[in-house]
């Protein structure tokens, strides 16, 4: 190897140093990995879906089973050939895994899981034609590389620590904001802001004002002020809609959690930080 492990090292940290963005490329990650190695490299989710790919010219084209683009669904039993490894497994039979053996044994693998707080976010799979030694015999991945793999496979598990945390504070920020906004209001004003969001049941809709007022018995001046006041605080943006009444767009989402109708459902944060999840 042209590098040093230490040197390749703080190439792959630089990855997660250098992106001011919660978004997790795992392209870059990928390709690092692939050209420090030599190999192609991959990472993909628990339901199978590649999240990241680096293709090494020279490597072995594995795409009877795998995808080559990200985004795409692996083969469903390879997948789960890929859950059933709970630890690092370097230089791994292809052909335990599925693949045709004229491929496999030309070829080396590394299967790293992914883990993020001790739950399977997904799999690292790097693989590349197997090298040879000086008795011309095809070898796997030598100690430096296994370590080299580790690494990076961590690397990707803090990216995803990283986003995950991030959208937990900008929920925090979101129910600070929400709630400074609601404590400009009236007890009334509170109310009809909750008769509001029953009314518009999602994110965002038509709702006309009067007769809100009318089924909740609330004076339709209480409502125009509620909503001017949130939307002053950029909690929601309204839309006159003419004779078809008013355009709501709730823009903090933590109003739905506290105005959700019962029986009360997960909580929005929960929620968006489920989704997150799911994309891994």
């Amino acid at each position: 190897m042209s590098l040093s492990l230490l040197d390749q090292t703080r190439k792959i940290s630089r990855l997660l140093h250098d992106n001011p963005s919660k978004v997790v490329v795992f392209n870059d990650i990928c390709a690092c990995v692939g050209e420090l190695l030599a190999a192609s490299c991959m990472v993909v989710s628990t339901k199978g879906k590649v999240l990241g790919i680096y293709e090494h010219p020279a490597a072995p084209d594995l795409t009877l089973l795998l995808k080559d683009s990200v985004g795409d669904l692996i083969d469903t039993k390879l997948n789960e050939r890929f859950l059933s490894v709970l630890s690092t497994k370097e230089n791994v039979n292809l052909q335990t895994l599925g693949f045709e053996r004229s491929v496999a044994r030309k070829s080396a693998a590394i299967l790293l899981p992914v883990y993020f707080a001790g739950e399977r976010m997904g799999t690292t799979f790097i693989f590349r034609c197997g090298k040879k030694n000086e008795q011309g015999l095809d070898q796997g991945f030598d100690m430096d590389e296994i370590i080299l793999s580790e690494y990076a496979n961590t690397i990707i598990e803090l990216s995803i620590t990283r986003a995950l945390d991030e959208e937990e504070s900008a929920e925090e920020r979101n129910q600070l904001a929400l709630s400074s906004a609601l404590d400009s209001l009236s007890q009334s004003e509170q109310r009809a802001i909750e008769c509001l969001i029953r009314e518009l049941g999602g994110e965002e809709g038509d709702l006309i004002t009067s007769r809100v007022a009318t089924k909740y018995e609330i004076t339709r001046s209480i409502i125009v002020n509620a909503l001017r006041k949130l939307e002053g605080a950029g909690v929601l943006t309204t839309t006159s809609m003419g004779m078809r009444g008013t355009h709501i767009k709730i823009l903090n989402m933590t109003i739905l959690d506290k105005y959700a109708p019962e029986p009360k459902t997960e909580s929005v944060g929960r929620i968006q930080r489920q989704r997150l999840k799911q994309m891994y």
